[in-house]
């Protein structure tokens, strides 16, 4: 699946100011549901997740990232978000539950199929794998680098 064709300019936050994982999640999420993708619990549903299922990913370079998604249930349309943070930010590690990932990257998936979902994770792991496009998106300083980088 082509990333690019998920992302809004409304739903990108270049350098955001983290804070923690939920100021993340919340941020990603309002964004979200003010363009209609998302019902109002999806935030809350997000959350609940990642506390059981973590989404934070050690990667091969300095940059980690995390991948907050949640069941189809409650999406309305497809779309996703995606945000680079100033600082990084403590995710828990998908696989290692109890282990903290210090995140700088974060693409959240609001997905309304459950075959789209699996292919679109798919997609951003193939991203995530490649560490020269991880530093491009986190040196973008705008909608239109990211798009650039992710074709």
């Amino acid at each position: 699946m082509e990333i690019s064709k998920y992302l809004h300019p409304e739903a990108t936050i270049l350098q955001m100011d983290g804070g923690n994982s939920e100021d993340v999640i919340r941020g990603l999420g309002d964004k979200l549901f003010s363009l209609g993708h998302v019902k109002d619990d999806f935030v809350d549903a997000t959350l609940q997740r990642e506390a059981n299922m973590p989404t934070g990913l050690p990667l091969e370079g300095s940059i980690n990232a995390a991948i907050p998604h949640v069941d189809i249930e409650f999406v309305n349309s497809p779309a996703l978000g995606l945000a680079t943070l100033k600082e990084p930010v403590t995710f828990y590690n998908m696989v290692e539950t109890e282990t903290e990932v210090p995140v700088r990257l974060v693409i959240m998936l609001a997905l309304d199929q459950p075959k789209s979902q699996v292919e679109m994770l798919r997609s951003v792991a193939q991203v995530l794998q490649n560490t020269a496009l991880v530093n491009q998106l986190m040196e973008a300083t705008s909608f239109e680098e990211v798009i650039s980088a992710l074709k």
